[in-house]
């Protein structure tokens, strides 16, 4: 046996071996790469220049702000306003608070870019008012937890900028542009599902809003959805960069929580920044420990490899992209969602590029795998949260999540089969 593949059997048994004891995900991508290292005779500091490169881009100063931004938003109460907007845009129509709840969390998602952010806070407000209102408790937590996916396909997700590194550097602009579609048909799959329980189960529309409500509903909602705005607008028009964009939308959001609404005291601003640091500590040594990873994959060849593999299974685009979804599918239930983007993304983007999918595409469908796992046992984050706020046992939460899990497949389906889906509005932007 060769010393590359000697190397490559130390490099992935020792991380399989490692998650399954139960190992931090950047603590196994270390221990992994330190003992391939010694085998291969690398000098250990070539590991700690690895780690050091990777967090070494402008670009990843732009994650801070856009996970601040979204505690920001959270703790100011600004969920309540959202889910008011939807209820305005969507009440009325039958079981109409599975709608609002979906609308809100598409439009929380806009500003958070985090699924678990969208959970905590629209879950929040609307699981118990969807009881309140006759709903069970279980569908409430059901609809919300798949609602809260659409947060990291739509913009501004900050998988999306990790995605972006892990790629090489593709477009975030595209990126963004290339989740808006997705989004709307993930919202729409997910209305038409609720609707359909929600006539089975005989679900009333919710209570009309009083017509001398309906300027101060929307004035608050824009409001509140006008850091996205910020962000996209600047990435979009080429004014600002995704950092500059961040930056301004955090400051856009604290004046408007601590100055304008002031639901939270501004002593709450420690609470958050701590809670900020903490978030972006962990996502900066997971990416450090994931370039040392996926050098180490790169020096043994291993995408390569890959690739030929799954093209000697069959040279059909059809069935190579049917596997790659099962194979992202399965490691999203015990792998969470970054290390899944920043460790597959070389592995397998030089398989879908080699029968010319794009790479913005090929970000999408990954993301939409890496969300759905954040639904599914033992590694369900968005499931276990939801099903805390909802009080509702974990076997309660995936059953009644199901009918909304198989929607966000059928679209995992359609962005991956149908590139125009996902293509459109970035070869617009670059025309």
């Amino acid at each position: 046996m060769t010393t590359t593949a000697i190397a490559t059997i130390i490099l992935v048994s020792s991380f399989v071996l490692l998650i399954l004891f139960r190992f931090p995900i950047a603590l196994t991508l270390v221990i992994s790469s330190l003992l391939t290292v010694l085998y291969l005779d690398i000098p250990l500091p070539v590991i700690g220049q690895q780690m050091v490169q990777g967090i070494n881009s402008f670009s990843l100063l732009a994650i801070p702000f856009f996970i601040l931004t979204g505690q920001i938003m959270s703790a100011g109460g600004l969920a309540t306003r959202i889910v008011n907007l939807a209820t305005l845009l969507v009440g009325r129509i039958r079981g109409g608070l599975a709608m609002v709840n979906s609308v809100a969390s598409l439009f929380f998602g806009n500003i958070s870019g985090s699924a678990v952010a969208d959970v905590s806070s629209v879950g929040s407000v609307m699981i118990p008012m969807m009881k309140k209102k006759g709903y069970e408790a279980d569908y409430a937590v059901g609809v919300t937890i798949a609602s809260a996916i659409q947060g990291v396909v739509v913009p501004p997700s900050h998988n999306l900028v990790l995605y972006s590194l892990a790629a090489g550097g593709v477009s975030i602009a595209s990126l963004f542009m290339a989740g808006i579609v997705p989004g709307v048909i993930m919202l729409t799959a997910l209305c038409i599902t609720g609707y359909i329980i929600a006539v089975k189960r005989g679900y009333q529309k919710a209570e009309p809003v009083p017509r001398n409500q309906i300027g101060n509903i929307l004035l608050h909602g824009i409001l509140s959805l006008s850091p996205a705005v910020i962000i996209l607008g600047g990435i979009m028009s080429g004014i600002f960069t995704a950092t500059e964009s961040g930056a301004l939308a955090c400051l856009y959001s604290f004046i408007l929580a601590f100055g304008v609404y002031r639901d939270a005291p501004f002593k709450t601003i420690w609470p958050i920044l701590k809670k900020t640091l903490k978030t972006v500590s962990m996502v900066f040594f997971l990416i450090a420990a994931s370039a040392a990873f996926g050098w180490l994959l790169a020096f043994l060849k291993i995408p390569a490899a890959v690739t030929d593999l799954l093209l000697g299974i069959s040279d059909n685009p059809i069935i190579i992209l049917l596997i790659i979804n099962i194979i992202l599918l399965l490691l999203g239930a015990p792998m969470d969602m970054a290390p899944m983007i920043l460790i597959m993304t070389p592995i397998l983007l030089p398989v879908v590029t080699s029968f010319g999918m794009d790479p913005v595409q090929f970000g999408i469908i990954l993301i939409l795998n890496a969300g759905i796992g954040l639904l599914t046992p033992p590694v369900g984050t968005v499931l276990f949260v939801g099903c805390a706020i909802g009080k509702v046992s974990i076997a309660q939460g995936t059953k009644a999540m199901m009918p909304f899990f198989y929607a966000l497949l059928i679209v995992l389906l359609i962005i991956t089969y149908v590139p125009g889906v996902v293509m459109w509005l970035p070869n617009l932007l670059a025309n």
